[in-house]
């Protein structure tokens, strides 16, 4: 997880932002009007029997159980099989924070779903600004890029997670479930939630991943020090962006940290 400067502010003004514009969306009638416009025209125009199947199909995807599984098999991969534990770590709170952050800002703004008449399968569930699903591609996409950051498929990573946001987006408008500003506020609410967790992430947590209750001592038996080692060696030609402190070294010493 790379480390980002000025990451509180960021988070807390891209949050802000988000916030602001669903309340406007949710209480004024500056939005609403050309948000079910903009809907209705998405449903009236392209709908049609294979692509109602296909984009109901992609909305399952980014779902919360399917959210969940995606989740559990990637950073049970990446620790059981890859011996991996702080990219294992470091995904895991990158996705899970990115994607669950759309709860608080779903009870803030409080802003009631599209009408159910123009949804292809009606939604039972939690308020409509910002979408869940949105979110969690957005999160997935980020935590795969800080993955292949140093990679050669960086730019090819950068493309298919804009086009896989882009597309969910897209059919969470089609199936009635979401406004298009519902879709926006997720790209700003998982943002936010990103940069504070990286802050969070070098401040706080890859420091003490060895202290962590329980999660630690499964950490370490996973290869905890060695990926530490790897990750120093590897640090030291990229020019040492980030330097977080060693535990138990009186903070003297700086461990060079990337990931």
């Amino acid at each position: 997880m790379p480390y980002v400067r000025h990451w509180l502010r960021n988070s807390i003004l891209l949050f802000a932002t988000a916030i602001a514009l669903g309340m406007i969306a949710a209480h004024t009638k500056l939005i609403q009007p050309h948000d079910l416009d903009l809907d209705r025209t998405i449903q009236t125009n392209t709908r049609t029997g294979w692509l109602n199947t296909t984009m109901e199909m992609i909305s399952y995807c980014a779902s919360p159980v399917a959210g969940v599984l995606i989740l559990a098999v990637w950073c049970g991969y990446l620790l059981f099989v890859r011996r991996r534990p702080i990219t294992a770590s470091a995904t895991f709170l990158v996705v899970a924070v990115g994607w669950n952050s759309t709860q608080i800002a779903k009870a803030l703004v409080a802003r009631p779903r599209p009408p159910r008449e123009f949804m292809l399968d009606p939604e039972i569930g939690s308020n409509s600004f910002p979408s869940g699903h949105v979110a969690f591609t957005v999160a997935v996409a980020v935590a795969v890029y800080f993955l292949f950051r140093r990679s050669r498929h960086r730019r090819t990573v950068v493309v298919l997670g804009v086009l896989a946001v882009l597309l969910v987006a897209f059919s969470r408008m089609y199936v009635g479930a979401h406004y298009p500003t519902d879709t926006f506020g997720s790209v700003l609410i998982a943002g936010s939630a990103i940069f504070f967790i990286t802050g969070v992430w070098h401040a706080w947590l890859l420091p003490n991943l060895e202290r962590l209750p329980v999660l630690g001592a499964l950490l370490t038996r996973f290869g905890l020090e060695q990926e530490r080692a790897e990750l120093e060696a590897a640090q030291a030609g990229y020019g040492h962006p980030a330097t977080v402190p060693v535990p138990g070294r009186g903070g003297r010493h700086r461990r060079h940290v990337g990931r």
